[in-house]
């Protein structure tokens, strides 16, 4: 099991870009959190961009590539063909976070990292379609959690009921 250091042996390519101003973000437990979650799938190699974006910049992507006319916290990109090292994209919203956070009583920090989280597991496999999948990826995601120290409040586990998480492969 992979602790929270980055591995600088990894051939993991992970960029940034924060295109909001509502949210001061910190690049590097984003960075590390994607990181995590491709050393402890053994993804020997990875591009991986992050996009951290505002509502109405999630509701377009949303829009264009899911047809769903609202926006959403995080869509993640597989750009990549199957048995190709992982290239993806994850594009999260931090005026969701903010709102998302303030729900559950955590910090809008933490929420923006559990949606990285979340999108880079759809990009190594994991998917929430069904109840034992959706599960699997929640505990997943409390582990990567754990594995940054960051513990999640009960009530985050609300994700469980909503459907805006979103992944789209991209053709």
């Amino acid at each position: 099991m992979p602790n929270a250091n980055v591995n600088p042996n990894a051939l993991h390519k992970i960029d940034l870009a924060n295109e909001q101003s509502v949210l001061a973000v910190d690049d590097v437990p984003l960075r590390r959190a994607v990181e995590i979650v491709l050393e402890d799938s053994r993804q020997a190699a990875a591009t991986v961009s992050i996009a951290v974006v505002d509502d109405p910049t999630i509701h377009e992507l949303n829009r264009a590539y899911l047809r769903h006319d609202y926006p959403t916290d995080v869509l993640s990109f597989s750009l990549g063909e199957p048995g190709e090292p992982i290239d993806g994209q994850i594009v999260v919203s931090a005026e969701t976070a903010m709102a998302r956070a303030a729900e559950y009583g955590w910090p809008a920090e933490h929420e923006l990292l559990l949606y990285v989280v979340h999108g880079a597991l759809h990009l190594i496999g994991h998917d929430d379609k069904s109840p034992d999948a959706k599960s699997a990826m929640r505990a997943a995601e409390r582990r990567i959690l754990a594995m940054l120290n960051i513990s999640q409040p009960e009530s985050s586990d609300a994700t469980d009921e909503t459907t805006s998480h979103e992944e789209q492969q991209a053709t």
